[in-house]
């Protein structure tokens, strides 16, 4: 596939993976949005961590359109529950309106950053555990969603 092919690809994938994380998350209250129920996290803890995760993308899309390697190489699962747990902490007492406004500009970095990127920054292959390609926000997206049904909001 050219790497024309690939960005439009990529910037639909991650506009519409957004959307449906929208969608899920769409005429939840303020409280419902806080409340701690999903395993401990709240929707707006998933939402912080998707944000994290797109800030890493973004960081590496430059970095890997520049000829360097990922810097987020494959993480073991304790690695990886480390590095969540740290962060949901670091982050778990920001406002929703914050958590919101940086999940919407952290996603126009990452569609910025495809836009920019070169050829290699486009080689999925080249990239570690943030991945080029990622459906983090489906997955997110599913755990919300069935919260809600169990919940009945």
């Amino acid at each position: 596939m050219a790497a024309e092919d690939i960005r439009s690809d990529l910037i639909q994938h991650y506009t519409e993976m957004r959307r449906g994380l929208i969608e899920v998350i769409a005429g939840l209250s303020e409280a419902q949005m806080v409340e701690p129920s999903i395993n401990g996290w709240s929707v707006k803890d998933h939402l912080a961590h998707l944000t994290v995760w797109d800030e890493i993308r973004v960081l590496e899309i430059g970095r890997i359109s520049t000829g360097l390697d990922s810097a987020w190489p494959h993480m073991t699962e304790e690695q990886n529950e480390a590095l969540n747990s740290i962060t949901h902490a670091m982050r778990s007492g920001l406002p929703l309106t914050q958590v919101m406004a940086e999940l919407t500009a952290a996603r126009q970095h990452v569609l910025d950053a495809i836009s920019r990127a070169t050829p290699r920054g486009l080689d999925g292959s080249l990239y570690g555990e943030a991945g080029l390609r990622s459906g983090h926000d489906a997955q997110h997206a599913e755990w919300i969603k069935r919260w809600r049904q169990e919940r009945g909001f």
